[in-house]
């Protein structure tokens, strides 16, 4: 399917997302939060996951297909980012509107990136995601190669500051899928053999999610509203059942260097990561 280029600067179909408790923490489990984690899994004193703030951004995805068409099973997510300006709230309305900012050819594939603000009712951002998506099979359309891919974030030759291991439940993507991806390489056995993939595997941003939670854990004390910032670059796949282990070095300015690897393979799933502390 040919790429257009003239499709960068484009304006997104405006998405609208209402959600309640409910949405809040099944998205939780989705990303391995457990009964031992009442803040993100109990209406009592119920807190928003910083990362849920993906969920409402994610149809804004499918409304590249407004001007790019390509076949599901070829995508992968390259990269991601969130800004958040305060804690998200436990139910709302939100509206969710942004742009394509980029597609570059990459010889094996063409790489799409998006931006998104996400507002409230009152039309305050309550946050931004920046997405970067690879389309396999559909570069050689003869466009701009664009930058090389960033040497930032990485972390230095020293050991972590923190390490967190998070086990997936082998149901992991059946659960998190229920928050809005249904993309069925990830609950399929027979699309995810389409896909090049001997099984299901776990959403990016699944990973993601649980990424976060370890950031949370070490250097937030827990507390939501410490995440100011967190970005990654999805460098590998996880599969559910097995066991991601995050690890954190404390940088300046409150920041913190950030990648992950799966446990039984010693695989990277997330690198060039870092989150901003405050």
């Amino acid at each position: 399917m040919a790429i257009d280029a003239s499709a960068v600067g484009k304006e997104l179909p405006e998405t609208t997302f209402e959600y309640t408790e409910r949405d809040v923490m099944l998205y939780a489990l989705g990303v391995g939060a457990t009964a031992d984690d009442l803040n993100f899994v109990y209406e009592k004193n119920l807190q928003t996951l910083p990362t849920f703030g993906v969920i409402p951004a994610f149809p804004a995805l499918g409304g590249i297909g407004k001007y790019i068409k390509f076949n599901l099973m070829m995508l992968l997510h390259g990269e991601q980012s969130i800004t958040l300006n305060g804690p998200i709230p436990t139910s709302g309305k939100l509206t969710t509107g942004g742009k394509i900012m980029g597609i570059y050819d990459k010889g094996s594939g063409a790489l799409v990136s998006i931006s998104v603000d996400t507002k409230d009712e009152s039309g305050n951002v309550l946050f931004t995601n920046t997405s970067s998506i690879f389309l396999r099979g559909e570069g050689g359309f003869g466009g701009d190669r664009g930058p090389s891919a960033s040497k930032k974030n990485v972390p230095p030759e020293r050991a972590p500051d923190h390490t967190v291991e998070y086990k997936t439940s082998p149901d992991q993507a059946a659960i998190y899928r229920l928050s809005g991806d249904r993309n069925p390489l990830h609950i399929d056995p027979e699309f995810a053999k389409m896909g090049g993939f001997d099984k299901p595997i776990i959403h990016g941003l699944c990973t993601f999610g649980h990424v976060g939670r370890a950031v949370l854990q070490a250097v937030c004390d827990g507390d939501p509203s410490k995440l100011k910032a967190f970005e990654v670059r999805f460098s590998g796949v996880a599969y559910p059942g097995e066991t991601i282990v995050t690890q954190i070095w404390n940088d300046a300015d409150g920041k913190v260097l950030i990648q992950a690897t799966t446990a039984e393979r010693g695989e990277p799933v997330i690198s060039n990561a870092s989150a901003t502390i405050g």
